[in-house]
């Protein structure tokens, strides 16, 4: 009886270590990468679903996004834009989302098109997840001007590169520096302003940024002050500025959410809050993309932690948010 009630704890301490793992789909579905991502338009803010503002920040659609066809589209962390509409998606079990963003006749965001979603392998070809937590834990995600792919890692902390021309991953340099468990690199961008093969990382806890190449080590870069948060995401703005994205969360407050626009020199230019009322959940992704009339399209995506946190469901989403916003001089 012991040994049997011994067995029974076991069992039931590893089902607590188990990643969270979504529904699978409720009926067959196609083989391939190729997915349908269904979108759920949502309002800035539920209380006034007029309001299209904040601050300087114009609202330019958001949506919640989901999939019939898998059980894979969470937890999303990082994510780029290019000026086409292509966007890039890293989840942080090691899935990369790449869809076709979808616009209305105004220029509003209302779902993604071409959707396909793959999980990422490591040297031996094995896919990431198959690791386990400590191998799969996906954040920060660029691409280079060379079309090589870069993530960052949590946990088991390293840059991986993904050859442009396909074969499989090598270490990429990281800062040489003591990582603090699953608060590492949480923020990465390309930095073709150095060279093609250079990239920014950002600290989630200390909000310090190291600037490294594939071919040199990292160095030392900008310091990114926090107020209390956790870094999360950054992306280039036009004219070598960098946007940043904030997290923090609290019992009282839920999730609140704090972009900010530097300029070249490192000075703060604008920034907006997101938080409760407004729309919000665990928004990790930041993209930047500039616009024929001169203002830059940010597009922030959450991770819904596949819909748990701490073996409980959290009724979290998938939010995929717009926002245009204009330098001063283009207003």
């Amino acid at each position: 009886m012991r040994a049997a009630a011994g067995l029974l704890a076991a069992l039931l301490l590893l089902a607590g270590c188990v990643a969270p793992v979504a529904p699978l789909p409720v009926s067959p579905v196609p083989v391939g990468a190729a997915i349908q991502v269904d979108a759920e338009a949502v309002p800035l803010d539920p209380t006034n679903p007029s309001r299209e503002r904040i601050g300087n920040f114009l609202y330019a659609g958001g949506v919640s996004i989901t999939s019939r066809q898998t059980s894979r589209l969470h937890g999303m962390s990082d994510l780029k834009v290019t000026p086409d509409g292509r966007l890039l998606a890293m989840g942080d079990q090691s899935d990369m989302l790449e869809a076709q963003v979808v616009l209305d006749g105004a220029g509003r965001l209302t779902g993604l098109a071409a959707a396909t979603l793959v999980s990422l392998k490591d040297p031996k070809g094995v896919d990431l997840f198959a690791g386990g937590p400590r191998e799969y834990d996906a954040e920060g995600v660029a691409r280079l001007a060379t079309g090589d792919l870069l993530v960052s890692f949590e946990q088991h902390d390293r840059v991986l590169v993904f050859p442009a021309g396909g074969g499989p991953p090598r270490g990429a340099p990281k800062p040489d520096i003591r990582y603090t468990d699953n608060k590492g690199m949480e923020a990465l961008v390309d930095a073709p302003d150095v060279a093609p093969d250079a990239y920014r990382v950002g600290l989630e806890d200390s909000g310090h940024t190291y600037l490294c190449r594939l071919s040199a080590a990292c160095v030392r870069d900008r310091d990114l002050p926090l107020d209390g948060s956790e870094l999360v995401a950054m992306d280039n703005v036009p004219g070598g500025g960098l946007a940043y994205l904030l997290r923090s969360f609290s019992p009282l407050r839920g999730n609140v959410i704090k972009l900010k626009v530097l300029d070249r020199a490192g000075r703060l230019v604008d920034e907006m809050e997101i938080t409760r009322p407004l729309t919000v959940d665990n928004l990790e992704g930041l993209a930047a993309v500039p616009r024929p009339d001169g203002a830059i399209r940010f597009y922030l995506i959450a991770d819904d932690n596949f819909g748990f946190y701490d073996g409980k469901p959290t009724g979290q989403r998938t939010l995929l948010l717009a926002f245009d916003w204009r330098p001063q001089g283009k207003r």
